[in-house]
């Protein structure tokens, strides 16, 4: 089943190094992975600080990625949240919206996403307002897709309780303002989604008018809890007849990039083997594929202490691990020891300030 797949980067946190993500995204698409949607919690240029222009090193290491993106034959996007525009649309916002979509024409954006999530939803005019910053970048934005992930991106009322309760009918009222072009995120019936169904996903798409843009957030393991955890078994939950009803699947990242791309081969396994997928088997030929043989075992021995115990609760086996990992000259193994020195935790303080 040819379904079109891609990497989101939109983790909070510690970003990516501009290598780590030059070799993430050129390792990926031999495999099938097709657009890498730059995005990443920590970018307050792209937030918070939306308004501001990237400084020049920051803009100057964008043109570089987004080349090497091109060259890859991988459609490069860029993530904008417009933090609280919706609130104040004036000529102020526009001229610097206007700057952002020149900015973003220099880097030859393939992929342009308007991001309204982790904002303040509870306006009863929520939808028109954001429709009225959409109409007016559509026509003057260069990207050739265009992207809006909704306030409120699954039906999970974690949302409501964070941000504010959904006014009533907003995402029919979002997506029926919408040309039938641009395309909608969806992260399923949970923000993060143990499961996606076909029959869950065909309930959306006549919901919005359209299939949803599947964001995936597995294997991404950000927030104060699940920072505890490394994500990497493969995908499972996610049948391959999905795919009849997705736009395109892209993944949230996880913190660890070379760790990242076990799950995401598998995820390229499920979609090619069907009913003949394994995920426990297409697991261990990942990880000996990222890894190699002897470090991809160690993994595979491993596996039930990384991603199920939590780094809090590791007591004793947390040395026996560091003994296990630090003699192998991998940065894989090097991700494992940084998440034991509790260099991927994050904080709520993290969460609420990027």
């Amino acid at each position: 089943m040819d379904v079109e797949l891609g990497l989101i980067e939109g983790f909070y946190g510690r970003p990516w190094s501009w290598q780590e993500r030059t070799d993430t995204m050129r390792w990926l698409a031999p495999h099938g992975y097709r657009f890498y949607l730059y995005a990443p919690k920590a970018d307050p240029f792209l937030r918070r600080r939306w308004q501001e222009p990237h400084p020049a090193d920051e803009a100057a290491a964008l043109h570089t990625f987004a080349r090497a993106c091109r060259d890859a034959g991988v459609r490069f996007g860029v993530g904008l949240s417009p933090f609280e525009a919706y609130l104040d649309f004036g000529d102020t916002a526009r001229d610097a919206l206007r700057e952002k979509l020149d900015f973003f024409a220099s880097l030859e954006v393939a992929d342009l996403a308007i991001l309204f999530d982790d904002m303040r939803g509870d306006t009863p005019d929520l939808a028109a307002r954001q429709l009225e910053i959409v109409d007016w970048i559509a026509p003057r934005t260069t990207a050739t897709r265009l992207l809006v992930c909704p306030s409120y991106y699954t039906d999970d009322p974690v949302l409501d309780r964070v941000f504010g309760a959904r006014p009533e009918g907003y995402l029919e009222q979002l997506a029926a303002g919408l040309d039938e072009s641009i395309e909608i995120f969806w992260t399923g019936e949970e923000v993060c989604s143990r499961e996606i169904t076909p029959a869950h996903l065909r309930r959306v798409a006549e919901q919005i008018g359209r299939r949803p843009f599947l964001w995936d957030n597995y294997p991404v393991n950000d927030g104060q809890r699940m920072s505890q955890y490394l994500h990497l078994r493969g995908f499972t939950g996610r049948p391959a007849q999905n795919g009849e009803f997705i736009a395109a699947h892209g993944i949230n990242a996880a913190l660890q990039p070379t760790l990242t791309r076990i799950p995401a081969i598998t995820l390229v396994d499920r979609y090619r083997d069907q009913a003949d997928y394994s995920y426990g088997e297409a697991f261990a030929r990942a990880a000996v594929e990222v890894l190699g043989e002897a470090l991809g075992a160690m993994l595979r021995e491993d596996l039930l202490i990384l991603q199920d115990v939590g780094l809090d609760r590791l007591g004793e086996r947390e040395a026996a691990l560091r003994q296990r990992y630090e003699g192998a000259d991998h940065p894989g193994a090097r991700e494992i020891i940084r998440w034991l020195d509790g260099g991927y935790r994050i904080t709520d303080e993290i969460v609420q300030t990027q």
